[in-house]
């Protein structure tokens, strides 16, 4: 028996923090029951979601993790009651499973997002116990002091809560063309900009530039992804101490009749 969230996420069907809201929302059902937070399930049960029956593996296939580069004007979900473009319909679709992605970026913000076949990991990256860096790159408009940027470092009260970087490094450039690097240990909607914006300093252009250990690569253009090789992710989950998934190609040998 296992934690329905845990379940679901293994089987790629979402984070477990994205999960947890679908149970407290009643939109789990399993055996056309409606499902609650921290039910337990054998993995043969019928699970839907939203009425959708979800189409479960037996075994588990290799966790994979891929890099994006968004461009800006993508939303980072699945149904947008706008219409606009979202950054799922240029990633390579999975036999089993689903693609969780690992934090989002508002659609004026370009860069570097990650996708993971596993919702576990995906729940490890972005919870915030786990303080992960998100660093930035910022070009802003409006001068920037010293004390703006001592303050910035210090802390500011925004209307969520108080926040700061981490680090602040002068990239360079001259007036209304000039970079910083800025690096973050939570992923607060637009919590950049309003960083800089509670300094009284406008941002004119925003891109991620690194999640956790993985830099955006120069070479990777806007709309396109790099899937990461088997030991990569082999490395990743090491060293967040996740026990690594074997893969689906292994079946059970039939057993043989007695002669």
């Amino acid at each position: 028996m296992e934690r329905i969230q845990k379940f679901l996420a293994n089987q790629g069907a979402g984070s477990r923090r994205h999960l947890d809201g679908l149970l407290q929302q009643g939109r789990i059902s399993v055996n056309g029951k409606t499902a609650k937070p921290g039910d337990q399930v054998e993995g043969g049960e019928k699970i839907a979601i939203d009425g959708k029956l979800l189409r479960l593996h037996r075994y588990e296939s290799k966790p994979k993790i891929l890099m994006y580069h968004k461009p800006v004007g993508e939303v980072c979900t699945r149904s947008d009651p706008e219409g606009r473009e979202d950054v799922f319909k240029n990633l390579p679709n999975l036999s089993q499973g689903r693609w969780v992605s690992i934090g989002r970026l508002d659609i004026n913000t370009s860069g570097l997002l990650i996708f993971t076949s596993d919702g576990e990991l995906a729940n490890r990256l972005m919870h915030p116990s786990y303080e992960v860096e998100r660093e930035y790159a910022v070009r802003v408009h409006g001068a920037v002091s010293q004390e703006m940027l001592q303050q910035l470092s210090d802390g500011v009260e925004l209307e969520d809560g108080r926040a700061k970087f981490e680090a602040i490094l002068d990239s360079g450039g001259s007036g209304s063309n000039h970079w910083y690097h800025v690096v973050l240990k939570e992923g607060r909607n637009r919590e950049v900009r309003r960083l800089w914006e509670s300094v009284g300093v406008e941002v004119s252009r925003l891109m991620r530039v690194r999640y956790d250990q993985f830099n955006l690569p120069k070479w990777l253009k806007p709309g396109k992804y790099r899937i990461l090789d088997d030991e990569v992710v082999k490395r990743v989950y090491q060293r967040l101490g996740l026990a690594k998934k074997e893969s689906a190609n292994k079946t059970r040998k039939p057993r043989r009749g007695r002669a």
